[in-house]
């Protein structure tokens, strides 16, 4: 909600010889109406327009709160105003991703004496900054930081260290080996560590994960509640992650209820990891577990854990079978009410009774799909991806029959050959596109017959009867959905060379397409969706329906629609476009792609764009059509483009985009690179976390963490 500050009082005359004056409603209605204002507006200008607003825009129930971790357009001088004018009102303080604010902008937050809760995630702090900060925040109990090379703990003063002590919350990300503040923070309930760690440094000298001389046993697990880790891929680490396991192995904390490893890749059991686990089976009850894929096959942990009321379960990438999964976890199919989340992505056993003699691509046992619906009732987070979960021909045993029983989704991650009507593929051979190989090969000159590229049309066509617009149909409150392909990879993993080739997609989601993607257009509250290798799309008309009708999309993610050496759905993705009006966050990864003048025309229509991201194996782009498209779309801060073209128009086009646009967008991000250049991954390097991992990078994000794991 938006309107012009400075017109309000000059406008009341009007107001009122039409009937309707803002100014007439009731103080309830209007702080409803100004919470949705940022702060810096409320604060700096708003409360400038009338006695009244003056006085509403000073409100606890505004002033308790201040997010400032996406509002791009804070600057230093803007925050330093705002912490002189109502510093001292401020609990809580969410600056988190706030990379394009100088270090010295941390110095103003001293005048929040009465903090409780400060988010710096992403800030730039030193150890001397964070120092003189914390000295001055006596009452506060969560803290969130980065800890970055040449972080220095001998440098935190006494009156800080008495902060810390006081802690009960922590969220340390960190990209160098160290313990960061946790040596300090004597009283942690809760705290969650982020290991961003490079191998190598930017000389290209390997790193160790050993940590300084007499950092070690310091860390105070004895009122530890929730453990959460979260690792990038690198050995360092998973090096450093033991250092901080060690203690809790040598003695496991008797409240603790939420456990959590997220690891990629293999990270294996050691001597200590298996006695902390053991030692956790004997002497707490978990609400929350996660653990990585080598902890938990061919155990009987999950046999020996015990839950008291679990919310979140992930066991992603893991060889569970559905057998184990009802049995162990979900205890013969009992009542399971509390949870919540659930996270079997890459688990792709966990819909079989049985792992031993089964085949990745076989049917799945409705039975046990059947069993975690029935008992798990109030799922409102579900991952199934990255898996072939095939229904069998029985009458209404299909995946997407059963899921629509789970009325309380909210998000969902599916395989694309899931979703395919059985009858379907028995009935129709595939259609003469699906012939075509998915490789990068020499293009093949094919007849595509006619489509239609409405939505009554497609209805004709009686797409109604299928399983998965059933499903659609029955979620209705459904607000972010992923469709992956199951041997789908992105071409820019991290910390590695682009990928050149991509595996084919999997048989049973040959005829997935256009028709199904416009089933998604039924889902009114839509806010983010994902598609990725959608082999059947022929001309993207589902695309257009989910436009017209998703009005509240804000995130949309595309990659590898239709055939591959050429992108089929230009003309309706340009269609759909115009209609996005709350579209903030657009990624497209498809070879081939050009992003021309007609593509960022269509593209301007997204008035509330923020970020951008186009990956694209032999992609070409326009400069002067991008530079068009950044003057006219005033919010964007984030264009990330890894495409075709040489490594000196990429340079050329950012530097332009950077001179133009930088000082009057002080969180512009730009990235302009080849995507196929060896010095990709040094570039990624320096790209913001926040933009890295909410866009730049491909992966499902339904159900990765716990709900509500930090605010």
């Amino acid at each position: 909600f938006f309107f012009s500050y400075q017109e309000v009082v000059s406008e009341e005359s009007e107001e009122e010889s039409n009937g309707v004056n803002l100014m007439e409603f009731s103080d309830e209605i209007l702080l409803h109406i100004l919470s949705y204002v940022p702060c810096t507006d409320l604060v700096l200008n708003v409360r400038r327009t009338c006695r009244k607003l003056a006085t509403l825009c000073l409100d606890k129930s505004l002033t308790h709160t201040v997010l400032l971790q996406k509002d791009y357009k804070v600057n230093k001088d803007k925050v330093k105003q705002l912490m002189r004018d109502i510093g001292k009102e401020i609990y809580q303080l969410n600056m988190a991703g706030c990379y394009w604010l100088p270090s010295s902008t941390i110095d103003h937050v001293t005048r929040c004496k009465n903090l409780v809760k400060l988010n710096l995630s992403g800030c730039h702090v030193t150890s001397l900054r964070l120092s003189k900060m914390l000295s001055t925040l006596q009452h506060l109990r969560s803290l969130a930081i980065d800890v970055n090379p040449g972080f220095d703990a001998s440098q935190l003063s006494s009156e800080c260290k008495a902060t810390l002590s006081r802690v009960s919350e922590l969220k340390q990300t960190l990209y160098t080996p160290s313990y960061g503040v946790v040596p300090c923070c004597t009283s942690l309930e809760k705290l969650l560590l982020y290991f961003e760690i490079l191998d190598r440094s930017r000389e290209g000298f390997m790193l160790s994960g050993q940590l300084m001389v007499g950092e070690s046993n310091v860390p105070h697990y004895q009122n530890l509640r929730i453990f959460y880790a979260r690792l990038a891929p690198g050995y360092v680490n998973q090096e450093v992650v033991r250092l901080y396991l060690a203690v809790l192995s040598d003695r496991t904390p008797e409240n603790l209820h939420a456990f959590l490893i997220s690891a990629p890749g293999s990270f294996a059991e050691t001597g200590a990891t298996k006695n902390l686990l053991d030692s956790m089976a004997r002497n707490v009850r978990l609400d929350a577990l996660q653990l990585p894929k080598a902890w938990i096959n061919g155990s009987g942990l999950l046999q020996h854990l015990k839950f008291n009321n679990p919310f979140y379960f992930s066991f992603s990438r893991c060889t569970l079978s559905g057998g184990h999964l009802i049995q162990r976890v979900i205890n013969g199919g009992k009542d399971l009410k509390s949870l919540t989340s659930l996270n079997l992505s890459g688990c792709v056993h966990c819909l079989a009774p049985e792992s031993l003699f089964r085949k990745a691509e076989d049917d799945i046992d409705s039975s046990i799909l059947e069993s975690l619906v029935v008992s798990c009732c109030n799922l409102r987070h579900l991952n199934l991806s990255a898996a072939h979960h095939h229904s069998s021909e029985s009458i209404g045993n299909h995946l997407c029959q059963l899921l629509s029983r789970l009325k309380h989704l909210l998000s969902l991650a599916l395989p694309v050959c899931s979703i395919t009507d059985v009858a379907a593929n028995v009935e129709k051979p595939p259609t003469t596109p699906n012939l075509v190989p998915q490789t990068f090969g020499k293009k093949v000159r094919i007849g595509i017959q006619t489509y239609p590229r409405n939505l009554g049309d497609q209805t004709n066509q009686k797409i109604e009867s299928s399983v998965f617009w059933a499903l659609m149909g029955s979620l209705r409150f459904l607000e972010t959905l992923e469709i992956i392909g199951s041997s789908f990879s992105s071409a820019m993993p991290r910390n590695e060379p682009a990928i050149r080739n991509s595996l084919p997609p999997c048989v049973r989601a040959q005829s997935v397409g256009d028709s199904e993607v416009a089933a998604i257009s039924q889902l009114t509250y839509l806010q983010s969706l994902t598609l990725a290798q959608l082999p059947n799309i022929l001309t993207g008309s589902g695309l257009i329906s989910i436009g017209l009708q998703c009005q509240h999309l804000r995130t949309l993610s595309l990659a590898n629609l239709g055939m591959m050496g050429k992108v089929v759905y230009m003309s309706a993705l340009m269609d759909m476009l115009k209609h996005c009006k709350c579209l903030r966050d657009l990624r497209l990864e498809q070879p081939y792609f050009c992003a021309g003048a007609q593509f960022f025309q269509a593209l301007s229509h997204c008035s509330s764009l923020q970020r951008l991201c186009i990956v694209s194996r032999s992609g070409t782009l326009q400069s002067d059509a991008v530079m068009s498209f950044m003057a006219n779309c005033l919010e964007v801060i984030m264009c990330h483009m890894f495409m075709g073209e040489s490594l000196t128009v990429c340079k050329n086009l950012q530097q332009s985009i950077v001179r133009s646009f930088q000082a009057e967008r002080p969180a512009l991000n730009v990235v302009i690179f080849p995507l196929l250049h060896e010095d990709l991954t040094e570039v990624i390097r320096d790209v913001p976390m926040r933009h890295l991992d909410e866009i730049t990078l491909f992966k499902s994000r339904v159900a990765e963490e716990p709900p509500n794991l930090w605010w």
